[in-house]
């Protein structure tokens, strides 16, 4: 990676500060008007393709996702069972207290069967056949204890299977999301530059963060419970014909209008999904160019448009949101108006059946049971449905980004030993941003080792562009660039950059130490090499009067530090780690004058005997370059030394005389 001073993922724009300053003003990349937050073309939905490449991406934890369903098996089993003897518990105390009314000890079942039809009380003999009982015996509690702790043990048994499951579940669905962090964090680094120019980065950080954790919590919620739901749909079902198939027929009358029920909503909720998030990034993306342009905001007095952008996003997302949490949310109650009805009539047709003596009340009251555990599975898939809707769409941006274009595939090995002259030749060098709007076209120059060469021109010359395809962080369209003879498409991207030292106009600093900070660039470095880079570049003269010297922490911004302090500390970073090509981009246009001449006599150290290519607003900073470049539309329209293109008088003359010569009084 090459030495940099900050990162520049707005590469056609100068930097973070020019970027907010140009959203500000009018509007960032890919969107209408100010404060936009990038919109992204909603994707269509497509739920079936997106769950079967999530689901292989458990393929690796087969093992686990089998322990997963053994257990779910058992703890349904287990849970299928226990009402079928709480049934029997039922019937043990019925039969005791009918038995107990039937009072005489000497009469028999069937004498007492027969007495009641000789009474003409047909249903009641025919309820009375099917009872287990002894006349004049009263509830035999020692059977229903034993048949209760056989419950207490069966609950047991299915509450532990369940828990042992749902820690694999989580086994595995955080290893699953794990595995996808790492791979959307790979995928990124090998994306090229021009896709970071395309993609706002709130967009970018949503589907990072806030879609991967979505995507974390709905399978977490739903892959347990749609299998134990499953499986206790079809143990139900099972025992419910066992019990009585007439019920178990009326029972599932309700699953065609389940499903119909159910097709219909997620249909509906899953666009509303995809909505959502998208409209989520889109904030997210509002929010952050916003806050990282707070003061031009305030500045430019633009605040109330802000609030109005954001408000008008904010509003979009709360339409989204509500009409997906709406639809998806009928799911339940029309799910459980369907499970009562069908309780109803269960209730009814299996009391017929008990005053008919076809059934016992505890097999009904076990149906029953059986009745809501059908009823209330579906309802949770239907339930869970809105969850994993919501996962997919969330899945489905995840892999839009994984199937992004990424750079060109790296040679298969390094050429040659490390570059240590720092020759650099464009030979026809061809390229632009867009197909079919060209930047630089049939580009030459020739850089001997050692020379200083600097680069002005007006903004969106192509300055910029200029190193950034030395560095490769773009593809040429036509032509070469070489570095000390070898073709840099040849070479793999990190050796290049390893070789290239880069101090941008925005610092970047990381939490971290200064010492940790000026190391960056070189990990390796022994203490007095780090000491030697910070007095070369008078880094040294200011750590002195800090508390804890170079052990003082600098937040992410560098807020600790001044402006010219933190630009220092990024050539110090730069002088660390030797490069054998160095590119300074306006590294001193947004500091005063005194801090300037600091910052020049250091990057005059850094520039001793490596090549150096400085892109500089500030023409006082470059007369002693030895070529200087001037660039209009990504031509060189002029090179020479300071004094020769003074002498020509041609574009280079004019930019220094708009710089240096006091306004003609037009009066």
């Amino acid at each position: 990676m090459a030495s940099t001073s900050s990162t520049n993922a707005d590469s056609p724009a100068k930097g973070q500060m020019k970027q907010t300053e140009r959203i500000v003003m009018g509007g960032g990349p890919g969107r209408g008007g100010p404060f936009g937050g990038g919109q992204v073309g909603q994707k269509a939905s497509n739920f079936k393709p997106s769950l079967k490449r999530l689901l292989r991406r458990m393929a690796p934890d087969r093992a686990r996702i089998g322990l997963v369903v053994v257990l779910g098996v058992l703890s349904v089993a287990f849970s299928v069972v226990a009402p079928k003897l709480l049934g029997h518990v039922t019937d043990l105390i019925f039969n005791g207290l009918f038995g107990r009314q039937l009072g005489d000890e000497h009469l028999t079942k069937a004498q007492a069967v027969e007495a009641a039809r000789a009474q003409g009380d047909s249903t009641f003999a025919d309820m009375l056949a099917t009872l287990d009982v002894v006349p004049g015996q009263g509830v035999d509690f020692g059977a229903v204890g034993t048949v209760l702790l056989i419950v207490l043990g069966v609950y047991v048994a299915a509450t532990v299977a369940g828990w042992l499951q749902g820690w694999f579940v989580t086994d595995v669905v955080q290893r699953t999301v794990s595995d996808l962090r790492s791979e959307v964090e790979e995928k990124i680094h090998r994306l090229p530059l021009g896709y970071f120019d395309r993609q706002p980065r709130g967009e970018l950080l949503s589907r990072v963060t806030n879609d991967i954790d979505n995507l974390a919590q709905s399978l977490q919620q739903t892959l347990a419970q749609l299998l134990t739901s499953l499986l206790t749909v079809v143990g139900v079902l099972a025992m419910m014909f066992w019990i009585s198939p007439l019920l178990a027929v009326i029972s599932l009358v309700a699953v065609p209008l389940t499903l119909v029920i159910s097709k219909q909503v997620m249909g509906r909720s899953q666009g509303l999904f995809v909505d959502q998030w998208r409209r989520t990034g889109v904030l997210n993306g509002q929010i952050e160019e916003t806050f990282a342009g707070h003061a031009l905001v305030r500045v430019y007095g633009r605040l109330p448009e802000a609030e109005e952008r954001f408000a008008e996003q904010n509003e979009a997302l709360f339409k989204a949101s509500f009409g997906a949490q709406f639809a998806s949310g009928l799911i339940m109650p029309l799910m459980m108006f369907v499970g009562n009805l069908n309780y109803v009539v269960v209730a009814v047709v299996g009391g017929l059946k008990v005053a008919s003596g076809s059934m016992s009340l505890g097999d009904v009251q076990a149906f029953i049971q059986y009745s809501r555990q059908f009823t209330q599975p579906l309802t949770q898939v239907a339930s869970m449905a809105n969850l994993l809707q919501s996962g997919v769409a969330s899945a489905e941006r995840v892999f839009e980004l994984l199937d992004a274009e990424e750079e060109s595939v790296e040679p298969a090995a390094s050429v040659g030993d490390r570059v240590t002259r720092g020759a650099v030749s464009f030979e026809d060098v061809a390229f632009s941003y867009e197909p079919d709007v060209p930047l630089i076209e049939g580009l030459s120059l020739d850089v001997a080792p050692g020379q200083t060469v600097a680069i002005v021109g007006p903004t969106g010359a192509g300055k910029t562009t200029l190193v950034n395809l030395i560095l490769r962080f773009y593809e040429l369209n036509a032509g070469r660039i070489t570095l000390d003879g070898v073709d840099i498409a040849t070479l793999p991207r990190r050796e290049l950059r390893d070789r290239i030292g880069m101090v941008l106009q925005d610092t970047w600093l990381f939490e971290g130490t200064i010492r940790e900070n000026i190391a960056y660039g070189r990990p390796s470095a022994a203490e007095e090499e780090i000491l030697s880079a910070a007095r070369a570049t008078f880094v040294d003269r200011f750590v002195h009067s800090l508390p804890e010297g170079y052990d003082t922490v600098i937040s992410g911004d560098g807020g600790s530090v001044s402006a010219g302090e933190r630009q220092l500390i990024t050539i110090a970073r730069a002088f660390l780690s030797d490069p054998a090509l160095l590119i300074l981009d306006e590294a001193t246009s947004s500091v005063d004058t005194r801090t300037e001449l600091l910052l020049q006599q250091a990057m005059a150290a850094l520039r001793s005997d490596r090549t150096s290519f400085v892109i500089a607003h500030r023409l006082s900073t470059i007369r002693d370059a030895d070529l200087i470049l001037v660039m209009e539309d990504g031509r060189i329209v002029e090179q020479g030394s300071h004094s020769a293109l003074l002498e020509a008088n041609g574009a280079y003359a004019a930019l220094y005389r708009s710089q240096f010569e006091a306004p003609v009084d037009a009066a």
